[in-house]
């Protein structure tokens, strides 16, 4: 969650939820040591030829895919998360009861709704059932996502009751109308579209792609926010549940769920991109990447504060490194750390900081 009180709560969920889940044995062993597209390919090899469904029988696989702990339908369009401040889902699904069906408005029923648009893959087989990208959605909502595109909405336009928007775009690179998800859901989206493009990695031909793809490939910049987005927003057990859960039903997993940091080791880190509101104020940190030490400015709130600094690994791994104070300049060691992205928190009484390290 995003908020500052709660981001506590957030990195305790973060650290201890077990991020690989139920991985088989060795599933993933064809892709070590590997990077770029070698580490796709990899990957791709790995999750192809998955066990096809057909479109009717999602209905049925979300009954275990998309189900909250209560057991009604997980609608990432409009859902508020349990602890979210001031907020509660603004209407709840059941499943079978509340399929779509036609809609008059928000709350009618729910559908199914392809996160990776069937326009893009041509509304295909295996695309068109592929359980990774899609999802139980709002009926209305869905409709007014249409086939836009994913990014974040400049001038808002429309707005879902839970506070997903329609309009221009606001991230560097595109001018089209888009369809912003809530924060808490950007990670889950992401992630979505890194399977897409190793599912079909170069099986992808014909394909008539859409403002943010060209073919199963992601333009480059919806790339870079969709790095960003999986940054912002880490694996939660929802995700981990469904993964497990459709591994059941297709026989193949999200790799980018699993491990996040394969989406770094094929692409890189983001770069260029307008960090987003996680509603809590960020650290600085210098240099960056960073190779044996860097440094943080500490804002003014903390200057007189105790606090605690950790810094969390894409796996999940914490580390505490050592650290020196001088004036109101924080030195940090970083040599010992492995190469990779890391989380980077500060947490006192008064509120909580927050950043990102790239460790070369």
């Amino acid at each position: 969650m995003k908020n500052a009180f709660l981001l506590p709560l957030f990195l305790f969920a973060f650290l201890f939820v077990t991020v690989s889940g139920q991985i088989p044995s060795g599933y993933y062993d064809p892709a070590n040591g590997l990077s770029g597209t070698q580490l796709q390919a990899a990957l791709h090899n790995i999750i192809k030829n998955h066990t096809v469904k057909s479109y009717d029988y999602l209905w049925t696989a979300f009954y275990t895919t998309d189900d909250k702990p209560n057991g009604t339908v997980w609608d990432m369009y409009s859902d508020i998360p349990d602890g979210t401040p001031n907020g509660n889902p603004p209407y709840v699904y059941h499943f079978g009861s509340d399929q779509c069906g036609s809609y008059s408005g928000e709350g009618s029923c729910y559908n199914r709704e392809h996160s990776w648009p069937k326009s893009w893959f041509g509304d295909i087989a295996p695309m068109n059932s592929d359980l990774f990208h899609i999802y139980p959605t709002d009926g209305y909502v869905n409709g007014m996502r249409s086939n836009y595109a994913y990014a974040k909405v400049g001038t808002i336009n429309w707005t879902s009751q839970n506070g997903c928007k329609v309009g221009p775009c606001g991230t560097t690179g595109f001018t089209g109308t888009v369809f912003e998800p809530r924060d808490d859901y950007k990670g889950d989206f992401a992630r979505t579209y890194f399977y897409m493009s190793v599912r079909y990695y170069q099986e992808d031909s014909g394909w008539p792609g859409g403002d943010e793809t060209v073919g199963s490939q992601l333009k480059p910049w919806a790339l870079q926010m969709m790095l960003h987005w999986s940054g912002i927003d880490p694996v939660s057990t929802k995700e981990t549940d469904r993964n497990n859960a459709i591994y059941g039903i297709q026989h193949n997993r999200n790799p980018f769920i699993d491990h996040p940091e394969f989406a770094y080791e094929i692409w890189g880190y983001p770069v260029g991109v307008e960090e987003e509101n996680a509603n809590s104020e960020k650290l600085y940190v210098y240099p960056n990447p960073a190779t044996d030490n860097c440094k943080i400015d500490l804002p003014s709130g903390l200057r007189n504060s105790h606090y605690k600094l950790m810094l969390v690994s894409m796996s999940g791994s914490q580390f505490t490194p050592d650290v020196s104070l001088s004036g109101n300049t924080l030195s940090l060691n970083v040599e010992s750390l492995s190469r990779g992205f890391y989380f980077l928190i500060l947490v006192s009484e008064t509120g909580s900081w927050h950043g990102k390290l790239v460790k070369e």
